[in-house]
């Protein structure tokens, strides 16, 4: 959902849609600004292609990508997008503040660690307790 007093670096969305690309990776933090310098991998321009097809209505699938190097562009606000974090495809709804990060910041590799109680053994005390 796009809103209307969104700035991004003092610009709003309708105008940062209308940037040729040059002038939006001035508008960028130094590390994004030179990957994107390099130019798209190969896997990057499927990727923005499949992104074009959907938002036409040509691609009915979700997309789906390993690509978590992609930098989220202005053109893709709005979008529905599913990124592999390693076991499986997380599912995000690209929004006007993930404009000028990473894919891969948004669908991490790890999970926070819950324990429970403990085992038998994990401690002196627990080697008293009956056995059920």
């Amino acid at each position: 959902m796009i809103r209307k007093g969104d700035l991004y670096k003092g610009k709003t969305t309708d105008e940062l849609v209308k940037l040729s690309l040059q002038e939006f990776v001035k508008l960028l933090p130094s590390r994004q600004r030179r990957s994107l310098k390099k130019g798209f991998t190969e896997e990057q321009k499927k990727l923005l292609h499949m992104l074009q097809q959907s938002r036409e209505g040509k691609y009915k699938k979700p997309v789906k990508t390993h690509c978590r190097d992609m930098i989220v562009l202005p053109e893709m606000v709005s979008q529905s997008v599913q990124v592999y974090n390693g076991k499986e495809f997380i599912p995000l709804i690209i929004t006007y503040e993930m404009i000028g990060r990473y894919f891969g910041e948004f669908a991490l590799t790890r999970k926070k660690v819950e324990h429970s109680a403990p085992g038998i053994g994990a401690t002196k005390s627990s080697g008293s307790l009956s056995v059920k």
